[in-house]
């Protein structure tokens, strides 16, 4: 099973500071719901992880956790959305958006998919759990620790050297806390959507292929994005 195709937005994207921060603090924003303590809020705990790897400041970061949390003036509640539909060249694509304002989402979406179809594409992807993870000493087995920790599939990260762990919805937490066990540093855990059917790279022209990416690039650069989910691997 191959990794998820990786837009060349993807990069661009994460070069702008900005907007990385605005997204990693929605993230921490939602997970904060559940508790401002990281340390007995597992979800918050990745977040706040990811925050600091992205050097976040950590008056930003404290501030995202009140305002989840509902602490002080400014708390704020973020709805999830997802929109499905078609890239260029029938490739299916789950979006998934945080934000205050579903009337500004909305249309934007649409405006974003012009290139594409909006269209119910979910019957073709899986609902998962995804851990990314990667070796805490060189001698990790990426392979037995999938097994030993309850992992229904494992496959390439999104950064080199390190390895996506697929699980039941139900198990992300289980495996998440399996795993350090087994010699893996967990990168980040998340529910997201995996295709059943993934179209290839190889199988689109090169004039495709462009189209595809950076109407993928396009999806991610907007501010209410959160995650981007296509149905294309190499």
């Amino acid at each position: 099973m191959g990794a998820q195709w990786k837009a060349k937005g993807k990069a661009l994207v994460a070069d702008a500071k900005g907007k990385l921060f605005g997204k990693l603090v929605k993230e921490i924003i939602v997970a904060a719901r559940a508790g401002g303590d990281p340390a007995s809020n597992s979800r918050l705990r990745l977040a706040v992880e990811a925050a600091r790897k992205a050097s976040m400041p950590k008056d930003t970061l404290e501030r995202a956790i009140k305002k989840g949390s509902g602490v002080g003036a400014d708390a704020v509640n973020y709805e999830r959305v997802v929109y499905e539909g078609y890239a260029p060249g029938r490739v299916p694509v789950m979006v998934e958006c945080l934000t205050d304002n579903v009337n500004r989402t909305a249309p934007n979406m649409r405006v974003l998919f012009r290139k594409g179809q909006m269209s119910a594409v979910a019957w073709d992807f899986d609902h998962v759990g995804m851990i990314e993870g990667e070796p805490a000493d060189a001698g990790a087995d990426m392979e037995l620790a999938a097994i030993e920790a309850g992992a229904q599939d494992f496959e390439a990260g999104d950064e080199e050297g390190t390895t996506l762990f697929i699980t039941e919805p139900t198990e992300l937490d289980l495996v998440g806390k399996a795993l350090p066990e087994q010699g893996v540093k967990v990168l980040s855990a998340k529910l997201g959507y995996k295709a059943k059917n993934p179209i290839s790279a190889a199988s689109l022209s090169a004039e495709e292929l462009d189209e595809v990416q950076n109407f993928l690039a396009g999806l991610e650069n907007d501010d209410d994005v959160q995650h981007v989910y296509a149905g294309l691997v190499d």
